[in-house]
């Protein structure tokens, strides 16, 4: 895997971390730390992301790195905040998952 691909990866990751940020902020007490998460991860998140558009399409990973951020915070939404672990939910994020790998394959 090369540098923009590992980038992109990262990035997605740090995607993960902004929702969880603005999450943690709604409990008392919380607020500015979770702000404080949502920041820092869109900033790394975004400057990963740009990075690795210098040599990925931006389609792809623009979709690759939402794909990444929207199932694992799916996941963290499912293990730590006890969301719907519907079925149904689960194909949807499989299906996400999926596309990632098919555009990462046919690049």
């Amino acid at each position: 895997m090369n540098t923009a691909w590992m980038a992109l990866f990262v990035a997605g990751l740090a995607e993960i971390g902004w929702p969880i940020g603005l999450k943690i902020s709604q409990s008392p007490g919380q607020t500015w730390p979770g702000i404080i998460l949502s920041l820092i991860s869109f900033a790394v998140s975004g400057g990963l992301l740009w990075f690795a558009q210098k040599e990925i399409p931006i389609g792809t990973a623009y979709a690759v790195w939402t794909g990444i951020g929207a199932a694992g915070t799916f996941l963290v939404g499912v293990l730590f905040y006890h969301d719907s672990m519907h079925f149904t939910r689960f194909m949807a994020i499989g299906f996400i998952i999926t596309g990632v790998v098919l555009l990462k394959a046919g690049h």
